[in-house]
């Protein structure tokens, strides 16, 4: 882990904005020379130590520059490090006088304010023909008379590599630092999920049944490639649309379901299933289709065959005008799109139901592409949207762009105002509606699980708790911590098992002890 808050304290004093820096060492030429070093410094390690050292027996005043998060795009999830954490390591080193976090892509601006007498390039730069973007610096430098230098380099570390080898751990210190720079603290955490309790949410969407049928594996036929099971049992659960509603209803809401189903068992079960876990369910019956149902033939732990009972083509206009209706109707809060493309949501439908969205209901939508094909982009302008990488890069046609990119650009065709993107043990990466340019509009967290038992539901019980934390603080930061530590709290079970507020708050009590060293 590294180092505590109050330790942070102690070096913040040498973070400083480019014109604090050039007033406080001065015009050219100064008495005491000045050499600035840039780059991106996501993981300190000895070549950089190396690089800052021999710098430093340059001039007396080292000024270490570093390239904000907005402006890394190299490799996934990168930078590892938030630029204000990635500042403070800088600031501790004891060589290094005055740290600058550089909002520009170059650092060609701030050559040009600050004028250092020298600037440091690492060894590598040497190499070949000179880079261009080098040679722009080398330009600014020669207008006033300074000079580049480049460090030796017999030895050259990547941070990436490092990264990519073995990520360092340290999400609660971003989370700390997070929580910081929005003036947040624990108690906020814990007075948000004490007001989830009672707000309207109409979730709307595909219901799936999903059943499992447990055997125990015989052998094979001897004249055909069949495989012999002895049944024992079958064991069904809702899911789909009708487990995001039971997630919103754990986490505290009064929560209305409007879907289709079938007339049949299956729509039985699911009826006594919602009532039971208090969810008032407004169900259109579709006697043209069945109830969505999965099921999954289990020999001794190993799934041997998925069978499905369904009918995926679009519900009928009469169908169609009953759901408008609903949405209309139903008095609520916030109104969900559980979109799993088994008859409810398409092309066509989905823009007539945003539309049919009461004006002021906060609006979520969440369109899964785990056996069909959904696209996030047919939901626009809302709230909250909570697709996953894979989603993200169906949506766009993208395969090859990292994950920060790809998130910034699904946030700008959804015109959504709030965006997270699911990227599964990584955390999530936050888009909201400050400004796609503003350094604050962007954060990440890391996940909040610890020992992953089944990873199905995380996404539910995320959206669930981001969607009523939003509801309840207008606070993108605290919607996202607590829709997190809500999907570590579901991988760490098994089964698609609501997560309570209760384990939320105990997950909250944890992860401040890990912030308190164990205190």
């Amino acid at each position: 882990m590294a180092m505590d808050h109050e330790s942070q304290k102690m070096f913040s004093h040498k973070i400083k904005t480019a014109a604090e820096i050039a007033q406080l060492i001065g015009d050219r030429p100064r008495s005491k020379k000045a050499i600035m070093c840039h780059g991106t410094f996501d993981v300190v390690h000895p070549g950089h130590v190396r690089h800052l050292l021999y710098a430093k027996t340059k001039a007396p005043i080292l000024i270490a520059s570093l390239t904000a998060d907005e402006h890394i795009k190299k490799g996934n999830l990168r930078p590892y490090v938030p630029e204000n954490l990635r500042a403070v390591n800088l600031a501790a080193l004891e060589m290094v006088d005055y740290v600058l976090i550089d909002a520009d892509p170059t650092p060609l601006e701030n050559l040009k304010l600050i004028k250092p007498d020298y600037f440091a390039k690492g060894y590598e730069y040497t190499a070949g023909a000179t880079n261009p973007k080098t040679q722009e610096e080398i330009a600014v430098l020669e207008s006033y008379g300074g000079e580049v230098i480049f460090t030796p380099g017999d030895i050259v570390y990547s941070s990436s590599a490092l990264i990519e080898l073995a990520p360092p751990t340290i999400g609660v210190d971003k989370l700390l630092s997070l929580m910081e720079s929005e003036k947040l603290n624990f108690n906020d955490l814990r007075m948000a999920l004490s007001k989830l309790k009672g707000l309207k949410v109409h979730v709307v969407g595909d219901t799936i049944v999903d059943s499992f049928t447990y055997c125990h594996l015989i052998g094979g036929m001897t004249k055909t490639p069949t495989m012999s099971v002895l049944f024992e049992k079958k064991v069904d659960y809702v899911g789909g649309a009708g487990v995001v509603a039971k997630h919103v209803r754990a986490a505290g809401a009064d929560v209305t379901f409007t879907t289709v189903l079938g007339k049949d068992a299956l729509q039985e079960l699911v009826l006594k299933d919602l009532e039971a876990a208090g969810i008032h369910c407004t169900p259109i019956i579709d006697e043209t289709r069945p109830t969505t149902n999965k099921n999954a033939i289990v020999a001794d732990t190993y799934r041997l065959l998925k069978v499905d009972t369904l009918d995926n083509r679009s519900i009928s206009d009469k169908i169609l005008e009953r759901i408008q209706s609903q949405i209309k109707t139903v008095p609520t809060d916030a109104i969900v799109f559980s979109d799993f493309r088994h008859g409810i949501f398409n092309r066509a439908t989905a823009p007539v139901l945003c539309a049919s969205i009461p004006e002021g209901v906060f609006r979520v939508a969440d369109s899964q592409v785990a056996s069909r094909w959904g696209n996030i982009l047919e939901f626009q302008g809302f709230d909250l949207i909570t697709p996953n990488e894979k989603e993200a890069r169906f949506s766009l046609g993208d395969q090859d762009s990292v994950v920060r990119p790809l998130a910034l650009e699904l946030f700008r065709k959804s015109h959504a105002k709030l965006l997270i993107l699911k990227c599964g043990d990584r955390g999530i990466v936050t888009y909201r509606m400050d400004s796609p340019d503003d350094y604050r509009a962007f954060f990440a967290i890391d996940s909040f699980a610890g020992r992953v038992v089944d990873a199905v539901g995380a996404g539910d019980a995320l959206l669930s708790y981001a969607t009523l934390s939003m509801m309840a603080t207008k606070n993108e930061v605290i919607a996202a911590i607590l829709g997190n530590m809500a999907a570590g709290i579901e991988c760490e079970q098994e089964g698609n098992i609501p997560v309570t507020p209760e384990m939320v708050m105990h997950k909250i009590d944890a992860v401040e002890k890990i912030a308190r060293y164990g205190t």
